[in-house]
This record gives C-alpha cells, sequence and structure tokens, in this order.
C-alpha cells in the first residue's frame, strides 16, 4: 500500500463522521424550522408535515450520535422520497425544474449511511465495541 493510500484510508473514518454529523445537524434543522423553533411558523402535528418535524428532529438527532444508524437513515431515505414525490414532483420532472434537488441528495446520504453504518466515530460503534468484550 502506498503512503498516499494509508493517508486516505486513515482519513475514512473521520469523513464519514464528518459527513453524518454534517448532515444530521443540517436536517435537524429542517425540523426544527417546521416546529416552529427557528423562522418560521409551527406546522400542525398532526398533519403530514408535522409528521415530517417529528422525523426530522427525532431523526437528524439520532444520525448526528451514530445511534441506530441504519434503521434510521433507511427511515429517512423513505420521508425524503415522500416528501420529493409529494412536494416537488408534480411541479416538473427535472430535479432541478421542481427544486427537488434537496430531499433527493438527503435521501442518497441516507442510503449511503442505512449501508454504511454510522462508522467509527459514533454511539453505535461503542456499543459493538463494548458487546465484544462482554
Amino acid at each position: 500500500m502506498t503512503r498516499l493510500s494509508r493517508t486516505a484510508m486513515a482519513l475514512v473514518g473521520p469523513a464519514h463522521a464528518l459527513l453524518r454529523i454534517g448532515v444530521g445537524l443540517l436536517f435537524l434543522q429542517h425540523g426544527l424550522q417546521k416546529l416552529g423553533l427557528l423562522d418560521k411558523a409551527a406546522v400542525p402535528l398532526g398533519s403530514l408535515l408535522g409528521l415530517a418535524a417529528i422525523l426530522e428532529v427525532l431523526g437528524g438527532t439520532l444520525i448526528v450520535l451514530g445511534l441506530w444508524t441504519r434503521l434510521v437513515a433507511f427511515v429517512l431515505v423513505g420521508e425524503m422520497v415522500t416528501a420529493f414525490l409529494l412536494g416537488h414532483f408534480h411541479r416538473g420532472g427535472w430535479p432541478i425544474q421542481n427544486m427537488g434537488e434537496l430531499p433527493l441528495l438527503y435521501a442518497l446520504v441516507f442510503a449511503f449511511l442505512a449501508t454504511a453504518g454510522s462508522g467509527p466515530v459514533s454511539i453505535d460503534a461503542l456499543r459493538r465495541r463494548s458487546t465484544r468484550r462482554a
């Protein structure tokens, strides 16, 4: 293995954590906004947007922590595909036309996390290590 590949491989774990935590924090903001905690009025909790707010706050928090990442990310992929289909697709087929790039981008990142897991810097990783020791 070359020196560059060893260096690159050493950065995979931190990069994975940076992606997971960064996306989780950004996603969490969408939920907080829907709950009226940032700059907009709150949506009714019993509505579809209220459900989205709950998923975004809870899911974003769990993604940041790296707790139950695969399951949470899988659920959030479904939420983002639904958001694209219900909120954007009717405006035109191309995401650039219907402003649907953001939910699709989140869906792709969550699909990665659903398959790759939370990475080495996470509560999931701590739980795996403690289970092996027991």
